[in-house]
């Protein structure tokens, strides 16, 4: 059995609980909370996911993050997987959620920030390779290196909203 995951409509309301395979296989919009991170000098995380990791194996990301549980805040949520992947505690910070519909089903990304001042301990299984990259660096290489596809969309809004600055 998968992970139960609220099913939710295109303006983020609740429609019932799902397992999470069943809303990807039928297309239905579920919840992922994200967080980008940033350390000291404000340059901000890329990972590349592990070549076993079941979504988008081997692509670049700015974003950690997962489904976010039934009944949980997408905050909570981020706090946990930033914890379960890079093993770091640090306070999230909520910036800004969007609907995206481009990658393997229609999911609600609730994007948070983090300022990570502790060493990292990524968890193998999901993250083969991290490093930090400086704004300028970031966008030279997220045409190059091949990107989830939610990943790329966040880091453009991200940017955009002035949180790069």
């Amino acid at each position: 059995m998968s992970e139960l995951v609220d099913r939710v409509d295109e303006h983020d309301h609740v429609l019932g609980v799902v397992e999470r395979d069943e809303a990807q296989r039928e297309n239905w919009p579920h919840r992922i909370a994200t967080t980008i991170c940033r350390d000291r000098q404000r340059r901000i995380l890329v990972v590349r996911r592990s070549e076993t990791h079941s979504r988008f194996p081997g692509h670049h990301d700015v974003m950690v993050g997962g489904a976010v549980n039934v009944g949980e805040s997408y905050e909570e949520a981020a706090a946990r997987e930033l914890s379960e992947e890079l093993g770091v505690r640090a306070p999230v910070r909520f910036k800004f959620k969007f609907f995206y519909e481009e990658g393997i089903s229609p999911v609600w990304f609730g994007v948070h920030e983090a300022v990570a001042t502790e060493p990292l301990a990524p968890d193998p299984d999901e993250i083969a390779w991290y490093g930090w990259l400086t704004e300028a660096e970031l966008c030279k290489v997220v045409d190059q290196w091949i990107f989830v596809p939610g990943g790329r969309e966040a880091r453009r809004r991200y940017l955009q909203s002035g949180s790069g600055s």
